[in-house]
């Protein structure tokens, strides 16, 4: 069988990876991979990862998971085929705390980046190793789709 869908990508990738958060049916952002989260002034988001969480592949999902998928993200210029609306500022620096805590250092406020979470897909080394968005086969993650 054939998905002939052009948001097919969507439905795969929103059932096979993490994300921080996941939105309900009714539009509210709520925890996934992300235990919870506080904010540290009014540009750094402290972001609390579950613990014991796995992925699929048996690796333990980790604050330096959450580090590389943002850092991944954050070197595309559109990351996002919906739209660059779903973009964290590239700017942005990433600080890990300790195994559990990750920081997300922004150049400005940006009060939408918990929904932008959403769309930051965090997998484990092996898929980055591997697969990678197409890293290996297109040195890129963007574009082809």
């Amino acid at each position: 069988m054939v998905d002939p869908s052009p948001l097919n990508w969507l439905y795969i990738t929103y059932n096979t990876v993490e994300e921080p958060v996941r939105v309900t049916h009714r539009g509210k952002v709520r925890p996934a991979a992300m235990r919870s989260y506080r904010w540290r002034g009014r540009r750094t988001l402290e972001i609390r990862v579950r613990p014991g969480d796995r992925f699929a592949d048996g690796t333990t999902l980790t604050a330096d998971s959450v580090r590389r998928a943002l850092e991944e993200q954050f070197r595309w210029e559109a990351p996002h085929p919906p739209g660059t609306h779903f973009n964290i500022d590239r700017r942005s620096r990433v600080e890990i705390v300790d195994e559990h805590i990750v920081r997300l250092h922004m150049p400005e406020v940006d009060g939408l980046v918990l929904g932008k979470l959403r769309a930051t897909h965090v997998m484990s080394d092996r898929f980055w190793a591997d697969l990678g968005f197409g890293y290996a086969r297109n040195r890129s993650g963007e574009g082809h789709w």
